[in-house]
């Protein structure tokens, strides 16, 4: 394309002056200008693929992230809830302890 270009514009500096050559420059002009415009709507669509492409890698990184604080959270759940039975069951067995009549003091103590 380039080379058409080119062959075209030594024509016009070769011509001499005329009404052709006005028409024959503009054509040139339009085709330059198209060629222009093509590259850039050429680099626009790269450049907006390339942001597509990083766009789709961070929201996968995000993705794993989340995956990983929410397995972090489960576990740390499923932890406290341990710790909350665990203190349910001893909190139990000192209500049964007192739920007896005529408690000792060393029974209180030994608790």
């Amino acid at each position: 394309m380039a080379k058409f270009f080119n062959k075209i514009r030594k024509q016009l500096v070769s011509e001499k002056p005329s009404v052709s050559r006005t028409s024959n420059y503009l054509k040139y002009a339009i085709g330059e200008i198209v060629l222009v415009v093509i590259g850039i709507l050429i680099a626009l669509q790269i450049n907006n693929w390339n942001e597509n492409k990083k766009l789709y890698k961070t929201t996968q990184i995000y993705y794993q992230q989340l995956l990983k604080d929410l397995s972090s959270d489960k576990t740390y759940i499923s932890e406290k809830i341990a710790m909350y039975n665990d203190r349910t069951s001893r909190y139990n067995a000192y209500k049964e302890i007192f739920k007896k009549p005529n408690l000792s003091p060393q029974e209180v103590n030994s608790i």
